[in-house]
């Protein structure tokens, strides 16, 4: 059965859990669907217990108030990972994985967070992108996005484009970043498939985990020593 689509009260609840962490590099909902993007397209495997820390900001744990609980924590932990899963149950579909992108006032969806986010997720392992960023055939595929990524950047030339960036230019550079995203999950199949054979998994779903269970995550390691980590004190 594929993971169902996260509802609208979900995904209010996942943005306003965001919301709580103060860290200046903290994500908001679009910035973290890229980022989980990026975590699934590409060749190595990430464990929520490194992964999560960089949603927040950095550090190895949230701001105390953050989470009012245990409870807390699990219940956030469980909502990334639920959206982890419907945006890999998609791509593993063949489908294109249609963005979370929020509008600004004038109802425009610039997209510049979701492309950031995803090039936060490719910075936690970028030796292993190397081989895409350098393939002359299909390293464009990348170009949608850090044309996206860099728009705004502090440096002006680094910026993809002198001039702002229009609505008819804006619309192209996202539908090939949708492409693109499909492609480069295609791109490290292989990869991903053979590092799967070299690791073995322990799944356990439970609406509850115990600090000495096995990680719903996956990683085989007891909770508490893995997503356990992301606790209050």
């Amino acid at each position: 059965m594929r993971t169902p689509k996260p509802t609208d009260a979900e995904l209010d609840d996942l943005t306003e859990a965001l919301g709580r962490f103060r860290d200046e590099r903290a994500m908001n909902l679009e910035e973290l669907d890229g980022f989980i993007a990026a975590l699934i397209c590409g060749p190595s495997t990430i464990p929520p217990s490194e992964f999560l820390s960089e949603i927040w900001g950095g550090g190895e744990m949230a701001d105390a108030e953050s989470f009012a609980s245990e409870e807390d924590v699990q219940r956030f932990v469980k909502a990334v990972i639920q959206h982890w899963n419907f945006v890999a149950a998609t791509l593993q579909s063949g489908d294109f994985h249609l963005p979370l992108l929020l509008e600004d006032n004038t109802g425009t969806a610039h997209a510049n967070d979701w492309a950031h986010g995803f090039v936060r997720g490719m910075n936690l392992r970028r030796e292993d992108w190397l081989d895409l960023v350098n393939d002359e055939e299909n390293g464009g595929w990348l170009v949608p996005i850090f044309a996206l990524a860099h728009e705004h950047h502090p440096d002006p030339e680094l910026r993809p484009y002198k001039e702002p960036i229009d609505a008819e230019r804006r619309e192209q550079l996202t539908a090939g970043m949708i492409a693109g995203v499909r492609a480069i999950y295609r791109y490290f199949a292989q990869q991903r498939r053979m590092a799967a054979q070299r690791r073995t998994t322990y799944r356990r779903e439970t609406p509850k985990v115990g600090r000495n269970d096995p990680c719903p995550c996956g990683s085989g390691r007891k909770f508490k020593h893995c997503c356990g980590k992301v606790t209050i004190h």
